[in-house]
């Protein structure tokens, strides 16, 4: 790649095309921000980077010892790391130790990298009813558009080509990515909703009759809590009778279908392509991965955790771990794979 081109800087962990820098920043403050100890030592930091490529003036991590390697030949100014680690960090390298490496790391990243600031104010060609109801912190981007008797909190950013409908609030310091739609909802604080994301259509329910299929009224809403992210291109129906809830603190990945009534308690963990049917539960900690498929009209408890491509169709006990289609504890469905395998072999088919 020649010298000067366009993509020679995409190489380069937070390239400052995309992202907005500030620093650099003291060893010191970087300690203080990942909330971890470090020497004392002058040392100015201008930027964050993987462990194989950081130079004398960044800062890196490391998190999951398989990586050790790494962290051994690193040129990092300084690195964030556990304290079992220590001993594996070059002489030139300076440690911050934490007994939380990763959650460190988002800190310092944010350190280096924060969020590009509010322009407050709504963009011209953004189409507001009269009704609307608008903080003047908050910033509303080219082409949106707000309906009456939507509420757009302090602290708000609503991306371009967004559409709020009728009636939603939206709370403080959300952000609202470029071409999502909502209506039928109402949001808590510092929620982020990403490009594309649809909040608050119809669910999913009709009734059959001789003459055919019959749509029934979706007359429920969406209630979002407190500190939510919800991927993009994701899809949550609203409630047909009741509301349909997203517990605070949870993260639903990209590409997440969530039906009618559905209730996700705190906390939890939705990842890219799953499928939750109508009038599921879901209590706090549940965490759900890929491609998962879960039935309506069941309840998974707390903590439980539901393996990729799995097939829920009953309830789940709390603290259960579950893989396969159907769904079944995950030592049993590994115990029936390995003996398909040792079948497979003894029949000269593997």
């Amino acid at each position: 790649m020649r010298e000067g081109s366009p993509l020679a800087g995409l190489a380069k962990c937070g390239n400052e095309r995309f992202f907005p820098q500030s620093g650099p920043h003291s060893l010191a403050d970087v300690a203080l921000a990942a909330r971890g100890i470090a020497p004392e030592r002058e040392l100015s930091l201008r930027g964050v980077a993987p462990l194989q490529s950081a130079g004398a003036d960044e800062v890196s991590f490391l998190d999951n010892p398989r990586y050790a390697s790494a962290l051994e030949a690193t040129c990092a100014g300084a690195v964030i790391v556990h304290p079992a680690m220590c001993g594996r960090v070059p002489a030139s390298t300076s440690a911050i130790v934490t007994e939380e490496p990763y959650a460190g790391w988002a800190r310092v990243a944010a350190l280096f990298h924060p969020v590009r600031p509010l322009r407050p104010g709504i963009h011209p060609s953004a189409v507001v009813a009269p009704g609307a109801i608008i903080d003047s912190t908050a910033e509303i981007g080219p082409l949106a558009i707000i309906e009456d008797g939507a509420e757009i909190g302090p602290g708000c950013s609503v991306g371009p080509g967004v559409y709020i409908g009728c009636g939603v609030i939206i709370g403080a310091d959300c952000r609202i990515g470029a071409q999502a739609g909502i209506t039928h909802a109402v949001l808590g604080t510092r929620v982020y909703i990403y490009p594309g994301v649809r909040i608050g259509q119809e669910g999913f329910g009709f009734a059959t009759t001789k003459s055919g299929f019959l749509s029934v009224p979706q007359l429920g809403g969406v209630v979002i809590g407190d500190d939510v992210e919800i991927g993009a291109n994701t899809t949550i129906d609203r409630g047909s009778v009741r509301n349909t809830v997203i517990g605070s603190g949870s993260r639903l990945d990209n590409l997440v279908q969530i039906g009618h009534n559905v209730t996700l308690g705190r906390c939890c963990v939705i990842v890219a392509q799953v499928g939750i049917a109508g009038s599921t539960e879901l209590e706090d900690f549940v965490q759900v991965g890929g491609q998962a498929g879960i039935t309506g009209h069941v309840v998974i408890g707390r903590g439980a955790k539901i393996g990729a491509q799995a097939g829920v169709t009953a309830n789940v006990d709390p603290g259960a771990k579950l893989l396969g289609s159907p769904a079944q504890p995950w030592q049993e469905f590994l115990r029936q794979v390995a003996k398909i395998k040792q079948l497979a072999r003894r029949n000269g088919t593997a």
